[in-house]
């Protein structure tokens, strides 16, 4: 019924688009936001902006060897913050087997401690620059 809806409401030059993206319903989705956040959940909604409803979403969070799913829910994006949008095989494995799935708090962790070493490698470089190794 969806699909029929959709078909009538559009002229004839977007019907085809209407009917591939209508065949994703349902289906598993990554989302990749302009902020790297990457979202997994079910495609239940979009529109002519790229604006996207995921349902049972969550958050993929990867910090090294580690991961961890953030629980979302149903969730709104919009969509000037999305980058890319694919598909997931639910046939194949999603990650790789040396990836460690961890808790909330551990990723959190791990993540912090990546930052701030991020953080100090950018502070030692400005300290450096008066050498100029380039």
């Amino acid at each position: 019924m969806h699909l029929v809806l959709c078909v009538l409401a559009l002229e004839n030059k977007y019907r085809r688009t209407c009917i591939r993206a209508f065949i994703y319903f349902a289906e598993k989705l990554l989302v990749l936001l302009r902020d790297g956040r990457k979202l997994l959940g079910l495609l239940r909604s979009f529109d002519q902006f790229a604006n996207v409803v995921l349902e049972g979403a969550c958050e993929r969070v990867i910090v090294g060897n580690l991961y961890c799913d953030i629980p979302l829910g149903l969730y709104v994006i919009r969509g000037e913050n999305v980058v890319l949008i694919g598909e997931l095989d639910l046939e194949k494995e999603e990650l790789p087997s040396h990836m460690t799935a961890v808790s909330a708090a551990e990723i959190k962790r791990a993540q912090k401690a990546e930052r701030e070493a991020t953080d100090l490698k950018g502070s030692m470089r400005k300290r450096m620059e008066f050498l100029d190794f380039d």
